[in-house]
């Protein structure tokens, strides 16, 4: 018999059989990983007043936040006139997907979840190609190596492991790439998100992780899905560090989200980011959310909406004036316009396409299917 590993003799001295360094565990001090005892923000506080290159930026967050709505309105009514199979709005949440898409490099993968087409859609893809999914086309709808943007698909979490995987596997080739992962709180009650944390902290992978906290998984509370403190508290299990952030201050949320990135682009490992947010619309336009929460609650959410909350910020700064409000309207109801028009031509559909990408070399009995169909359509 081979002994792979000579066991360990104890210790003259103590009796005692040492534990070689390779199997003690990591002892880690959890005071820095622990998250914000308070939701950091910065409209409304001290901390509110934009300095250099922030005035610049707070323009453009205001601007894709108020092409972000137009979308969601949009993309909404699309539905109604049968032209989107579903759509799942991200009305209430567009500071976290605005904010996850501007805080990363052209270099960089976001990794999004089926919520999150106007995330896609502020990194630079098309807006109807985001919605291929939700109109029922057989394919994405775009290159994900083109705009470095991962398939958008309706499996809750199984994004966050692919999102480690690319990240890690990018640090090994030497290449400076940083891995943005967003996914809901119902999402964090999947194994796909635990066994993602645990892989990406023991590799040290750069990677970010984004829970856009909206309070329910469709119409399941958070209570009813876990007890921790508060979501980022998890990570500290996993032994990264966790953040906490107001998820409808865009400037605060795109701050935690610039560190987290820095951090990860140094070498220092992934970390979590719980935004607390809210979804104003229904989970789906399938969904009837009166059965579950009340008119009261959704109201005083209101009050807290992203896209006013930071309006009124320029305001008081003198950084919105009735030029760039324009303009900004002008270019969100362009956009909505092209929606309409493209999304309301009749696609042009080719029925071989159902076995053009099945197999590199189709088989045999795909043929026979293939050719069996073309007969079937050329009699009626």
């Amino acid at each position: 018999m081979t002994v792979l590993h000579e066991p360990p003799t104890p210790s003259p001295t103590t009796g005692q059989v040492p534990v070689p360094p390779w199997r003690r565990p990591p002892r880690t001090d959890p005071a820095p990983l622990l998250p914000e005892t308070e939701p950091y923000h910065r409209l409304g506080t001290d901390r509110e007043r934009p300095e250099g290159p922030d005035r610049a930026l707070w323009r453009t967050l205001h601007r894709h936040l108020v092409l972000g709505r137009r979308y969601n309105q949009q993309a909404t009514a699309l539905t109604r006139q049968g032209r989107l199979a579903v759509y799942p709005s991200s009305t209430g949440q567009e500071a976290c997907q605005i904010a996850a898409a501007l805080v990363l490099a052209d270099q960089d993968w976001l990794f999004p979840s089926y919520r999150d087409t106007l995330a896609t859609v502020a990194r630079g893809l098309d807006p109807v190609a985001a919605l291929g999914l939700l109109r029922g086309d057989w394919h994405t709808g775009y290159d994900p190596h083109t705009h470095r943007i991962a398939p958008l698909a309706t499996p809750l979490a199984t994004q966050l492991p692919h999102a480690v995987g690319l990240a890690h596997a990018a640090r090994l080739k030497g290449d400076d790439v940083v891995a943005l992962a967003m996914v809901g709180d119902g999402g964090t009650s999947e194994g796909d998100f635990h066994e993602a944390l645990n892989f990406a902290a023991v590799w040290q992978a750069p990677v970010v992780f984004l829970v856009q906290n909206n309070g329910f998984a469709i119409s399941v509370p958070l209570a009813r899905q876990t007890a921790a403190p508060t979501l980022a508290h998890k990570a500290v299990g996993y032994g990264m560090p966790g953040r906490l952030v107001d998820g409808n201050d865009a400037p605060a949320v795109y701050e935690v989200l610039a560190d987290a990135v820095r951090r990860a682009r140094a070498g220092g490992g992934p970390t979590l980011v719980e935004a607390l947010t809210y979804r104003l619309d229904a989970h789906t336009n399938a969904d009837d959310a009166t059965r579950y929460r009340e008119d009261a609650e959704v109201t005083a959410w209101r009050e807290h909406d992203p896209l006013p909350l930071l309006t009124g910020a320029l305001e008081r700064h003198g950084l919105l004036d009735e030029d760039h409000a324009r303009r900004a309207r002008d270019a969100a109801e362009e956009m909505a316009g092209a929606m309409r028009d493209r999304l309301n031509a009749e696609p042009v559909l080719d029925p071989d396409d159902l076995f053009a990408h099945v197999y590199a070399r189709p088989t045999t009995q795909l043929t026979e299917q293939a050719a069996r169909l073309r007969q079937e359509a050329a009699t009626r």
